[in-house]
């Protein structure tokens, strides 16, 4: 990766995909949502956290799209 745009293409990319990531664990972790991929992530996440497990979720999914938003920025990991 010589070219510094093709670094910031691929900053913003991984950064968007971040916080997309943030944003699925934090709307799911809100609604209690029925899709298979996070029934999939409580069912194991539930032996550690319990009953507590949506808000884990919810605030990891925060974190998750916060630091997603930095990097596609350009404010970390550049």
């Amino acid at each position: 990766m010589n070219d510094p745009q093709e670094a910031v293409t691929m900053n913003v990319f991984w950064g968007l995909l971040m916080a997309a990531a943030g944003m699925f664990m934090l709307v799911g972790g809100t609604t209690k949502s029925d899709l298979i991929v996070y029934r999939l992530l409580v069912a194991r996440s539930q032996l550690l956290w319990g009953e507590g497990v949506h808000r884990v979720y919810q605030v990891s999914g925060l974190i998750l799209v916060a630091l997603g938003v930095l990097w596609a920025a350009g404010f970390l990991w550049t």
